[in-house]
């Protein structure tokens, strides 16, 4: 006799459905541990700096202003390289195996400058990490939306930029904690060591995850393609339906140009050009210089150096919990609705902070409500701008080119970010508190972009999106227009 009543019946749906998620939720903790290095190696160099300034014979590097920098920015020109290059290696070779050996590189580079006896190796070594940070944040995103499907894919790309928020809250903390608990002028030679952790997890995990869907059947490879679809989908009805999208859009692509020849086509370099202007938006909201220079910003105001430093903890903090708030909003709100609310919220929190430095005498009350002004300043960048823009990346462009152009838009968006952060201490020095009204007013420029150019991508599968686009920005046919 059956024991399989309508209640068990339920309860065994429920109980795939929630293996089904725990297997989604494996593979984005390993891709993300690529997110989770990215932000640890970004953040931990404003702690080991004040170390590597003292002279070789003390443990440093006697590193001077000049060096400071380089040593600093060479990591950010190896993540405009990077993001570039692998979006080639990951269209060719797919993208676990892309994971695979920016996981060697973060090791590598994590080890290298660790063990740097002078500047030169030390740049070079940064440099080596900078192409695998680089990477990551161009690679991470596009693998999880392919593996996540239609329904879970807003919220598990943001997780990327959680993981990278995370990183660098763990590198604040740590480089703190060390500084306080260990006397040793090598400190900072340990603060540099820790990002192997992550190197090391990402490479192991990528041994444990299955490879993109997405990619194998644009490589003609369709049964290993539905086995992994079967193994992540809950239901045989989105397997069917998924398969049956990535086939169509494979056929497609086959009856259509080749990819020097779509690259140049008229929709595809507007979805471009939109890519690269989402990174301009989000690197000039100025969120680099405030998450660099914020020691520099309170100093400025009378506050101590200790506490100045200790106020990028808060920093890590709220961007942690405003990323986790941008989780919950970005899968009931639309894109572009995000968007334009955290630009509003910006040039507002970064016109209260030129008051703020303009219109108070240096005091303890300038000081925190200057501070008051960042945070808020973070809190609505984390929350409705950076989780938008990764997803974007991930979601915006054709599968036949999804690496290369994500690739191409994340490394200008590297770019953007070293403009940024060489241009934010000249320009304070020169304009002052001008700085923040210079700013807010570019920020307007980018929530005009962002209203005329970007378009709504929630509630599509990347099939979808990509049909969408090249209906709605592709050339129209000759007998359409005459209609």
């Amino acid at each position: 006799m059956s024991t399989n009543t309508p209640d068990s019946g339920e309860a065994g749906d429920h109980a795939h459905a929630d293996t089904v998620r725990q297997r989604i939720f494996l593979v984005v903790l390993v891709a993300t541990m690529g997110a989770l290095a990215f932000g640890y190696d970004t953040g931990i160099i404003s702690g080991a700096l004040p170390y590597m300034t003292s002279p070789p014979d003390q443990g440093g590097l006697g590193l001077n202003s000049f060096t400071e920098g380089l040593v600093a920015s060479s990591l950010v020109f190896g993540a405009a390289i990077g993001s570039f290059l692998s979006g080639f290696f990951s269209d060719r070779f797919g993208r676990r195996i892309t994971l695979r050996s920016l996981a060697v590189i973060f090791v590598l580079g994590s080890l290298g400058t660790a063990l740097a006896p002078s500047v030169n190796v030390m740049v070079a070594m940064r440099f080596l990490l900078g192409i695998a940070v680089g990477g990551g944040s161009s690679t991470v995103p596009v693998f999880i939306a392919e593996i996540a499907g239609p329904r879970l894919r807003a919220p598990l790309v943001s997780r990327n930029e959680l993981m990278i928020v995370t990183g660098q809250l763990i590198a604040y903390v740590a480089s703190t904690l060390l500084s306080y608990l260990l006397h040793d002028e090598h400190l900072w030679r340990y603060m540099l060591a820790i990002a192997m952790v992550p190197g090391l997890l990402l490479f192991i995990g990528t041994f444990f995850v299955p490879a993109s869907p997405h990619w194998l059947v644009a490589e003609g490879r369709l049964k290993e393609a539905k086995k992994i679809l079967k193994y992540l989908r809950e239901t045989p009805r989105e397997v069917r339906h998924e398969m049956a999208q990535m086939k169509k859009q494979a056929r497609a692509a086959e009856r259509g140009p080749d990819a020097k020849t779509l690259i140049r086509e008229k929709w595809v370099i507007r979805l471009m050009v939109i890519g690269v202007g989402l990174g301009f938006v989000a690197q000039f909201t100025g969120v680099n210089g405030f998450m660099y220079y914020t020691p520099i910003i309170l100093k400025s105001t009378g506050l101590g150096t200790s506490a100045s430093i200790a106020a990028t903890i808060g920093n890590g903090v709220v961007s942690v919990l405003a990323t986790f708030v941008g989780i919950w909003a970005i899968s009931r709100f639309p894109r572009r609705t995000m968007l334009i609310t955290g630009l509003c919220l910006v040039i507002t929190a970064q016109i209260m902070l030129g008051s703020v430095m303009t219109f108070m005498s240096s005091s303890l009350m300038q000081s925190y409500l200057a501070l008051a002004c960042i945070l808020l300043f973070l809190f609505c960048m984390q929350m409705c701008i950076s989780p938008v823009y990764w997803l974007m990346m991930s979601e915006l462009f054709p599968m036949q080119l999804r690496g290369v152009l994500t690739g191409g838009a994340v490394s200008l968006q590297w770019i953007f970010n070293a403009v940024v952060a060489f241009g934010f201490p000249p320009v304070m020095e020169y304009a002052g508190s001008t700085t923040f009204f210079i700013f807010a007013a570019i920020n307007v420029g980018s929530l005009i972009f962002v209203m005329a150019m970007v378009p709504e991508t929630r509630g599509k599968s990347l099939e979808e999106i990509e049909s969408h686009m090249k209906e709605k920005f592709g050339e129209k046919p000759k007998e359409a227009e005459a209609l």
